[in-house]
């Protein structure tokens, strides 16, 4: 009995210690058969839902198109866009072997804005006072600028639907030109959005205007620390090339962190100037054209309220010099529309 047994026994174990093991070795194969598809959400919301599968994938990468990366293991997500426009989702599948295969798809999403300020110029006379102030004074406003800012009708007036910044040469308080600078601080303020702004460009060699914004905390922060958001700028001397310029601590030189593009009828004709501003970038636009993106991140100072400013300076750091010959000129806005 005793022989059986451990025969017995014998045989069981040389089956547990590997006499019909088998081998699991990951397949080397990408996947195949990518296929992606998008639902988008009929309440203008901008939620998107996106189904990704494959065959022998693991996990999905998601590019949706706007800066913003995302893995999802299941293939299955909903993404919420903040803003309207077409975009090229990518998507990568990985394999356990970290093998991949891609494909995209396109997705065009409009979403629901809320007008949250406006202000349509109807009313003559002076700027609406409680949507704007003005900063007052010479002295060059650390760009060596030519003018002294009043808050006279001479220099800024409400009439025929459009508000004028006017421009003049003339002895004043010590300089030699006067102008206007209008801004919405302490009056509104706002963290993300849509700012459009149409306006008409003034075309003597020597203006400076600009449509911009500053953080609400310039005056314990300072400047750069604050943030500047430049949504147009023209300089003196080429007057058919608009800057967009973001000015933040680590892109403090004249230049900025920006783009240009060119407008042949800047001075003729009335041009939408728009910035769309979130958490994830900054895109700066003409006439709904995009010409520069900035991507946002918490580390930069564009993540808090901003106030709006509208300009025109005489010559300075980037009016250049100005013509002899120069009497007045002005910068004519339509509207300023901000949307959330």
């Amino acid at each position: 009995m005793k022989k059986i047994f451990y025969g017995i026994m014998t045989v069981l174990l040389l089956s547990a210690c590997g006499g019909n093991s088998k081998s699991t070795s990951v397949p080397n194969t990408a996947p195949t058969n990518l296929v992606i598809n998008a639902t988008v959400a009929t309440d203008s919301s901008g939620n998107v839902t996106f189904i990704a599968t494959a065959t022998n994938a693991v996990t999905f990468d998601f590019d949706f198109g706007n800066g913003v990366l995302q893995t999802v293991p299941s293939g299955s997500v909903t993404y919420k866009y903040t803003n309207s426009g077409s975009y090229t989702v990518n998507v990568i599948a990985k394999s356990a072997a970290g093998l991949t295969s891609s494909a995209s798809t396109q997705v065009t999403i409009g979403i629901k804005l809320n007008l949250v300020f406006d202000d349509e110029f109807n009313t003559p006379g002076s700027p609406d006072p409680s949507k704007w102030g003005y900063d007052l004074g010479g002295g060059g406003w650390g760009n060596n600028e030519l003018e002294y800012y009043t808050s006279r009708t001479d220099n800024a007036i409400v009439s025929n639907g459009t508000l004028k910044i006017i421009a003049k040469k003339e002895s004043y308080q010590g300089s030699s030109y006067t102008s206007a600078r209008l801004l919405s601080k302490g009056l509104f303020s706002f963290q993300y959005g849509r700012i459009d702004v149409s306006a008409k460009l003034p075309v003597s060699t020597g203006t400076w205007p600009a449509i911009w914004m500053l953080g609400n905390n310039i005056a314990t922060a300072g400047w750069p620390a604050c943030g500047e958001i430049d949504i147009m700028e023209q300089n003196g001397s080429n007057k058919n090339l608009i800057y967009g310029t973001m000015h933040y601590p680590t892109e403090v030189n004249a230049n900025g962190d920006g783009a240009t593009t060119q407008n042949a009828t800047a001075g003729s004709a009335f041009h939408k100037y728009s910035a769309i501003w979130n958490a994830n970038y900054i895109q700066l636009l003409v006439d709904d054209v995009s010409y520069y993106t900035l991507t946002n991140t918490g580390a930069l100072p564009f993540n808090q309220n901003f106030f709006m400013i509208l300009n025109l300076a005489m010559g300075g750091n980037f009016g250049g010099s100005v013509n002899p010959a120069f009497t007045t000129d002005q910068i004519e806005i339509d509207y300023v529309r901000v949307y959330q």
